[in-house]
């Protein structure tokens, strides 16, 4: 197609409007006025919007009819803009460029106004020390933040991170590259017990064995960390889920409870009656690093970055103030 002065789509430009003035205006003609205002030529404008004359001149009779008027004479061998052409212009240049980048910029994130409902998947051990001062944070900070906790385990975090888990927290093995990991401390385990009942010394391995345990085991059976690392049985007396009950469920009998540190940490909090031991130096059972893992996909998802960042706080503060236990 020809440039605008030899075709027929100035002349359109100048014909009798329809009264429409275009109040459903499509702000991507704005965009063809602009260019084509800056160069004076549809071929030129044509050229660096990447689209043909014919698409151009489209856009601006589209515009010119929701305008209500002419905004482009011919001029020589190019156009020139009429006066309600050049008003319009001159707003453009106030206005299209702050709209551009409010169109671009990332959505301001404000944690006192934000409303979300995230859900996390956590260990048990995690939901212990994590999940009661990430409430209070958001409480305070992000009170229209709500979170959804789910029990997560090594063996099941990669699927519920995968069907819509924002972030969890706990020990994980292989995951897929869409998922990502990052290491907040590492844990180990120790013995729990009341020394009301049970009377420890210096817990060897043959008395440690001797002992009634009480164990956590998530898959529903007489299978713990002990017998899953170290391959020996213990005399089990109570198998549980998590580790929620566990304090209470030693406090008063002579049962052994071998848990993760963190986790005796809380317990002596509320019940410093109970007291931990080492395990026997003989039996090699090896802790593991507690993780952050999230989806890639919420890597700018604002309000996920903001409940990360608080996660990453909370397990620095735990780890720097926990008590330290008995060796």
């Amino acid at each position: 197609m020809p440039s605008i002065h030899g075709s027929d789509v100035a002349l359109d430009l100048g014909r009798t409007f329809a009264p429409n003035l275009g109040r459903d205006l499509d702000l991507n003609l704005l965009r063809v006025f602009a260019v084509v205002a800056e160069t004076g030529r549809v071929t030129e404008a044509a050229k660096r919007l990447y689209l043909t004359q014919s698409a151009v001149s489209a856009a601006l009779r589209r515009l010119t009819t929701a305008v209500g008027a002419p905004l482009f004479l011919r001029s020589g061998r190019g156009i020139a803009l009429t006066n309600r052409g050049e008003r319009l212009r001159a707003g453009l240049d106030v206005h299209l460029g702050p709209l551009v980048e409010a169109a671009l910029a990332p959505a301001a994130f404000d944690p006192a106004t934000a409303e979300r409902t995230l859900r996390l998947g956590l260990s048990d051990s995690a939901e212990l020390w994590g999940l009661p001062p990430l409430l209070r944070i958001l409480e305070r900070e992000a009170p229209r933040i709500r979170i959804v906790a789910l029990p997560v385990q090594f063996r099941t975090v990669g699927a519920e991170l995968a069907s819509g888990l924002a972030a969890a927290i706990t020990v994980a093995d292989e995951l897929p590259a869409t998922i990502r990991r990052e290491r907040l401390f590492y844990g180990g385990f120790t013995c729990l017990y009341d020394p009301r009942h049970a009377k420890l010394k210096r817990l060897t391995e043959a008395e440690y064995f001797a002992h009634d345990h009480v164990i956590v085991s998530y898959n529903g059976d007489l299978r713990g960390i002990v017998e899953d690392m170290y391959g020996k049985a213990r005399k089990v007396r109570c198998s549980v889920s998590s580790f929620a009950n566990i304090g209470a469920l030693v406090d008063g009998t002579a049962m052994l409870a071998t848990i993760p540190e963190l986790v005796a940490v809380k317990i002596l909090a509320t019940r410093p009656h109970l007291k931990t031991k080492p395990l026997p130096s003989t039996m090699k059972i090896e802790g593991s690093h507690a993780e952050l893992l999230w989806p890639a996909v919420t890597d700018d998802d604002e309000p996920c970055k903001f409940v990360r960042a608080k996660i990453r706080e909370i397990a620095r503060r735990v780890v720097g103030t926990k008590r330290p236990l008995a060796r």
